[in-house]
């Protein structure tokens, strides 16, 4: 019988070594794969559906092509370079906050220019070993708040995307937005949206793989139908109206490849709220990605004695690198996503599955024109599924500690509130400095966290600031 032992491939991913075989690597990755794929469809229209500070909008079919262009390289680089079941893709909540942070103050050069800092920073503290300083500087609890009130944006997004929830016209008193339209749900496109939430939710109950991009898929077929059958205005649906496309195979369009400006953004806003800026970008991709890392390698059993990543420093490494390549295509901030985990089930141990998982986007990236007729009802569920598994780490906050839970709440409460995440952090660091400050533990607080403290309130009270030393 064939020993594939003696096979260099086996060897160098160490196959045979972590328990592991060619048939279980590959169906490991065929399982990422599926579970993650719905990003080739978020990403654009989260992407596509912001405008920038001139009000352009990005290429729905460009989008898609770098979308799955950007996570089949990085994750076969994962794979080869890192030796983990480990994909990589564009962060969902990152690409929220270049959608609806970055974009409106800027051009999406200058965006996308912010990504690539942000990545090189990124490779930067993993270089100089500083991520371990940063890691102890913000309290455990603060980041899972972060990622909780991500969550809660990220789905209210899908809410109002969808009409679900609307904006009253011309709404000057308590209540600003309202149920559907005019106070109750009504159209079509609403209800393939609710279906589709419906039908999310009850697949992941149920623990089907794939669950999300199931769900994208089907209530896309059903929005397919409904618009041929009912007299649904092409408004209604918003930017994507679905129709069959005339082709499902189409040559990717390369066009926001090396479309950005990695400077731009100084010329469009203040330092300290570009300091901030990306600094929101920095701490979401950095601590999600070494939740991330730990978890998958933890499922797999890879954890050495000391409970330590095997190559931690090159894969975090690959990660940053990812969010440079994210930003330089124009894709977003690009990190490992947890999904990998669905490989690890299927019994995946090596890089030998992110290999695989990387050539089906690859392979995705000649199958844009199915991305593009995607419409936001049939793709907004998904949205709110994911809202749904970041908020679920609220169950570890100490909601019994008051100089925890308090910062926690207002990270949580005035992310999706004020519609942006900046804020909701901001609101959150601050409380946290002020009240151990206030209850004689100041010494307790990292000096990283009083200096960022400082300039969250210099970045909200920036107004009377600059109204004090004339600038205005």
């Amino acid at each position: 019988m064939f020993d594939t032992r003696t096979n260099p491939v086996d060897r160098y991913f160490a196959i045979s070594e972590r328990g592991s075989t060619f048939g279980r690597e590959i169906r490991g990755g065929f399982a990422t794969f599926f579970t993650m794929a719905y990003i080739l469809v978020l990403n654009p229209i989260i992407l596509g559906s912001a405008e920038d500070k001139f009000g352009h909008q990005l290429s729905g079919a460009q989008l898609a092509t770098v979308t799955a262009l950007v996570a089949a390289v990085m994750t076969v680089v994962m794979g080869v370079g890192g030796n983990l079941p480990l994909a990589i893709a564009a962060g969902l909540g990152l690409n929220a906050v270049v959608a609806f942070q970055l974009a409106p103050l800027m051009s999406w050069q200058d965006a996308m220019g912010l990504v690539v800092l942000e990545g090189i920073l990124i490779c930067v503290l993993v270089v100089t070993g500083l991520r371990e300083a940063v890691m102890h500087a913000i309290p455990h609890a603060l980041k899972q708040a972060i990622s909780v009130g991500i969550g809660l944006f990220i789905a209210f997004i899908g809410f109002v995307d969808a009409g679900f929830v609307t904006r009253i016209p011309g709404e000057t008193g308590s209540v600003p937005v309202q149920l559907g339209a005019s106070g109750h749900l009504s159209g079509w496109p609403v209800l393939v949206f609710c279906l589709g939430v419906l039908l999310t939710v009850a697949l992941m109950a149920r623990k089907v793989r794939g669950a999300i991009l199931i769900s994208i898929v089907v209530m896309t077929v059903v929005a397919i139908a409904v618009n041929e059958i009912a007299d649904v205005p092409a408004l209604a649906w918003g930017l994507t109206v679905p129709a069959v496309p005339d082709d499902i195979v189409a040559a990717p369009d390369f066009g926001l490849v090396g479309s950005f400006s990695l400077l731009g953004a100084f010329e469009q806003i203040g330092v300290v709220t570009l300091v901030l800026l990306v600094f929101t970008l920095l701490l979401s991709d950095f601590f999600d990605t070494m939740g991330t890392v730990v978890g998958v390698s933890s499922e797999a059993g890879l954890l050495d004695e000391q409970g330590k990543v095997p190559h931690l420093g090159r894969v975090l490494l690959i990660d940053g690198a990812a969010a440079v390549a994210g930003g330089a295509a124009s894709a977003s901030s690009n990190t490992s996503y947890i999904e990998s985990a669905a490989g690890v089930g299927e019994g995946a141990r090596t890089g030998f599955a992110s290999v695989v998982t990387g050539g089906l986007f690859a392979l995705a990236l000649f199958l844009t024109p199915l991305a593009t007729v995607v419409p936001a009802q049939a793709a907004a569920p998904a949205l709110v599924a994911v809202g749904f598994l970041l908020m679920s780490q609220v169950r570890h906050i100490d909601w019994t500690s008051y100089e925890i839970a308090i910062p926690a709440f207002l990270t949580i409460a005035v992310m999706p509130f004020t519609y942006s995440i900046t804020n909701g952090i901001g609101a959150g660091f601050l409380a946290y400095v002020v009240i151990k400050a206030v209850i004689g533990k100041a010494r307790e607080v990292h000096p990283l966290m009083w200096g960022t403290a400082v300039l969250f309130a210099v970045y909200f009270a920036i107004d009377p600031i600059e109204q004090l030393l004339g600038v205005k």
